[in-house]
């Protein structure tokens, strides 16, 4: 079902921003792509440092908009907490500079301009007006159901679960047994008389994609073990891959990418271009609910592993977030493994990907639409 949302001027579209976002921005530019009168969505960016061309930024910002299938036009609004300046010749408006470039651009591009708003801490102010003014600011913002709560900036929901100290150590533990059991000097080990929970975590690695899609089932409810045998997993690029495949596709999927990945280890034989297509983005768009239940999970193993074996669940992590649209939460998960392995591969490609605005295909296409 669509929720319709209706705005019938500056204020109500404010009111309508953290409901279409999913929160509420800070210190940012919120671009909304319109299909006539309608919008579906919020696309987030940082704002421009001094760092930053104002020309590249306008592009890059247009660029994603201009993606949005049937785009055109958009609505531009920042959230900073820089207040407004008031002089003898009237009141000057934060980042006016950039937004004047961006909205050029806009234009440029063949793109109609809905709105260009600033929010700040005293209120909003227009930047079409000639001589803006101060407008208080509302807080009441419309309830959408599924939207849940989004009083929360952009990176709201990022921090990872609890996880108890005695917790932690069970995994730890059983992560080392497991990889003893799994590791070179295995072979000849008598299995009898190793540990119940390890044979049945072995057991559990049998089948790898049939894991993966059991994770999905119960993932606040994981034993030490299975967090354990999920970690050793994410921790290997071969079943990390299938783990991220399958996720995004359905069971078949993550066999047809072990398979491939196997045969690839051996004869190095080509990937499929569908399976290669959906790590970056491209192809059928994957379902959000089953990717979300799939973000739970890697976070909570984050959250229970070991420092050493954090980034490959945290990498993991990031590439889900990604894949939902959510870079700003994406970029959270990377600079924590850089805090942790700075020369992490997949996370390396991930950061160079979202600092160029990179987004998978399957976000740019309109699902529904709130207008």
């Amino acid at each position: 079902m669509t929720t319709v949302l209706r705005a019938s001027g500056s204020a109500d579209l404010l009111r309508l921003v953290p409901s279409l976002a999913g929160f509420t921005p800070s210190e940012s530019i919120v671009l909304l792509p319109f299909q006539g009168s309608r919008t579906s969505g919020a696309m987030r960016l940082d704002l421009p440092d001094a760092g930053i061309g104002l020309e590249e930024y306008a592009d890059a910002a247009v660029g994603l908009v201009a993606r949005v299938e049937r785009t055109d036009a958009v609505a531009v609004i920042v959230y900073t907490s820089t207040e407004c300046e008031a002089t003898r010749d009237g009141l000057v408006v934060p980042f006016a500079v950039a937004v004047d470039e961006l909205l050029g651009r806009a234009v440029d591009t063949g793109l109609r301009i809905v709105d260009a708003l600033c929010v700040t801490p005293e209120g909003w102010v227009s930047y079409l007006d000639d001589e803006p003014e101060l407008n208080e600011m509302s807080t009441d913002v419309p309830v959408v159901p599924g939207i849940g709560d989004v009083s929360g900036d952009q990176l709201a929901g990022t921090a990872l679960p609890h996880a108890d100290l005695a917790e932690k150590e069970r995994v730890a533990r059983a992560l080392i047994e497991l990889e003893r059991l799994l590791g070179p000097a295995a072979h000849g080990t008598g299995l009898a008389r190793e540990n119940p929970q390890a044979i049945a975590a072995l057991v559990l690695l049998e089948d790898v994609p049939a894991f993966f899609e059991s994770v999905l089932a119960a993932p606040d409810d994981l034993p030490p073990f299975a967090t354990a045998a999920l970690l050793w997993c994410l921790g290997r690029p071969l079943f990390r891959d299938v783990a991220l495949t399958q996720w995004a596709s359905d069971l078949a999927g993550g066999a047809r990418t072990l398979d491939a990945q196997l045969a690839f280890s051996r004869t190095r034989a080509g990937i499929p271009e569908d399976i290669g297509d959906v790590f970056i983005g491209r192809g059928p768009a994957p379902d959000p609910d089953r990717l979300r239940v799939a973000l739970d999970v890697v976070r909570a193993a984050a959250a229970r592993a070991p420092r050493a074996s954090r980034p490959a669940p945290l990498t993991a992590a990031a590439w889900l977030s990604w894949a939902l649209g959510r870079s700003s939460h994406a970029g959270h998960y990377l600079e924590r493994v850089a805090e942790i392995d700075a020369d992490y591969g997949l996370a390396v490609l991930l950061s160079s990907m979202i600092s160029s605005a990179v987004l998978p295909e399957w976000s740019f296409r309109r699902a529904g639409a709130a207008g």
